[in-house]
């Protein structure tokens, strides 16, 4: 007997998101977590603007951009030198910005978001254990009222960087860990900086090595900022926990105002006071990286699955995107339209992508953002998550290569947002982003002045029976298109954004993944290649 389809170990963001989107795709699931308590604390504080999308497609935009603020750039200066400000500043044919918002707030709303589908955070729940067999998964859990036994599918740990679902899968976590201790601080500053700037001073010794820092971070609020800096020589304790992975919040006494106020004195730009702490905390950094993201029925993301730096605001988001390419694989199966090869995918691509940023952020934390190279337009997007992509993914026909050197967008890549669409019943132009809301993968037919009239409907009925009914299909007219579409929803390019966005030819099908993700490209559209092309995905289980 199964008690649940999913069990989520972890109510933190990233298990959240995980089960929210369980439950979106229509997946039973249940997530525990061993405080009685959520933190209200603002440890991780950035939000990307890939991850605004992730949360525009869950229904969660609205209520983050009402709490979260902008994050406009970086002011900084190294050994008293004002440096170049940096401007945040993306394409416009990025819907969202760079923002900042407290991880407590960003539980707050994710669980209300998880609410609205009956689901509950169970806490004070801790996994004491789990065995797995083919059929499912059997974990014990210590509650207020003794121990539980529960039946699940499939298990994922999102418990963080000492996970108890990482040590029971008994997987390498190899890495190291930096040698200071960083003390941070919920806090009012006086100072006069242009709102919506983080600030960041350096100060190196005589060899070079960095000697002194101080970041501040704005968060809601007048003149609030999450300040860190290296922890007072009094505040650092012995670093690694029981598990000797040292990371995390438990490495040393509590900064004071007094702490901070010192820091500030050494190093501001200007004249400034601190006041208001609300939290503070010793924070020591590791760079880690599981070795597998999946054994069995049991997957781990976020912090269980990789640990590294805090710079460019990286560890959160890349863990929301962890839980996200993971819900839609794991509801596909539960559904039985597709067998169990989907879910070897979620490591196939989320792993190298930790491992990147692993990699990224530690040469970041060593020698300052920009290290490496890129140029600042290709910084920021990368910085922003809008680069993710899974070029290597099993997912992908390696076979239907055609001529995507000359395109915009590959697959799998970041399917690209456009605006002005226009839909016969309404009066007003929609955004790309609108019609792929929805929980299934979405097949876009362009249609050209010449296209055959009933290409689009041949192709729709072929991929929905490929897809089991789980397909959304649109057929995009180009402008001077006036071709019918009986039986498929039509959007007219009214600005011809789309077919610039992605390179679209005529006739021309794209496939976007429930993620955002560019499944594959059929040109010339021809129904039984759409139809071989989701079957990569939708197989018999």
């Amino acid at each position: 007997m199964v008690d649940t389809d999913v069990l989520v170990v972890g109510a933190g963001p990233v298990g959240l998101t995980a089960a929210a989107e369980l439950r979106r795709h229509g997946a039973e699931c249940r997530i525990v977590d061993r405080l009685a308590a959520p933190h209200r604390y603002a440890k991780a504080v950035g939000v990307q603007p890939r991850t605004l999308e992730v949360w525009d497609t869950m229904g969660l935009a609205r209520q983050v951009l009402a709490e979260a603020v902008p994050m406009h750039g970086q002011l900084s200066w190294v050994d008293g030198e004002e440096k170049p400000r940096i401007e945040l500043a993306l394409p416009p044919d990025v819907p969202y910005s760079f923002a900042a918002l407290p991880q407590y707030v960003t539980e707050e709303l994710l669980t209300a978001h998880l609410e609205t589908f009956g689901t509950r955070v169970e806490r004070g729940c801790e996994l004491l254990s789990f065995v797995q067999d083919p059929d499912g998964v059997e974990a014990v859990l210590q509650t207020a009222g003794g121990t539980e036994r529960v039946r699940c599918r499939y298990l994922v740990g999102c418990d963080g960087a000492h996970s108890a679902v990482r040590k029971g899968l008994g997987l390498d976590f190899g890495g190291g860990a930096f040698g200071e201790s960083y003390m941070l601080g919920d806090v009012e500053i006086d100072w006069e900086m242009p709102s919506g700037y983080g600030v960041r001073v350096v100060r190196h010794r005589p060899d070079g090595a960095p000697d002194d820092v101080l970041v501040a971070i704005p968060l809601p609020g007048r003149n609030r900022y999450r300040m860190s800096t290296v922890a007072a020589p009094e505040l650092v304790g012995d670093g690694a926990g029981r598990d000797g992975i040292a990371h995390g919040l438990d490495a040393g006494g509590l900064p004071g105002i007094v702490h901070l106020q010192a820091v500030v004195d050494r190093l501001s730009p200007q004249p400034a006071t601190v006041s208001a702490l609300r939290w503070s905390s010793v924070f020591r950094i590791s760079h880690r990286l599981a070795g597998r993201y999946r054994q069995g029925r049991v997957f781990i993301a976020g912090d269980a699955a990789h640990i590294h730096p805090p710079t460019g605001a990286q560890g959160m988001n890349t863990g929301v995107q962890d839980a996200y390419n993971l819900a839609w694989k794991l509801a596909l199966v539960l559904r039985g339209a597709a067998g169990d090869a989907l879910l070897d995918s979620y490591d196939a691509e989320r792993r190298p992508v930790g491992e990147e940023v692993v990699g990224r952020t530690v040469r970041h934390a060593r020698g300052g953002i920009g290290t490496g190279g890129d140029s600042m337009a290709t910084l920021l997007r990368r910085e922003a998550q809008l680069l993710v992509a899974y070029p290597d993914s099993p997912l992908l026909d390696p076979a239907a290569a055609d001529d995507d050197a000359v395109v915009p967008v590959r697959p799998g890549e970041r399917a690209p947002d456009c605006r002005g669409l226009v839909q016969p019943l309404a009066t007003f132009p929609q955004r790309l982003f609108d019609l792929l809301r929805g929980p299934h993968h979405t097949l876009l037919i362009h249609l050209g002045p010449d296209a055959p009239a009933d290409l689009a409907a041949a192709c729709a009925r072929a991929g929905r029976e490929a897809a089991r009914g789980e397909l959304d299909v649109y057929a995009v007219l180009a402008p001077g298109s006036t071709a019918d579409t009986p039986g498929v929803a039509a959007v007219r390019d009214g600005l011809d954004e789309f077919r610039a966005a992605y390179g679209a030819r005529s006739p021309e099908a794209v496939l976007v993944r429930p993620d955002g993700y560019l499944a594959g490209r059929v040109h010339p559209a021809d129904p039984e290649r759409i139809a071989a092309l989701l079957r990569r995905t939708f197989t018999a289980p």
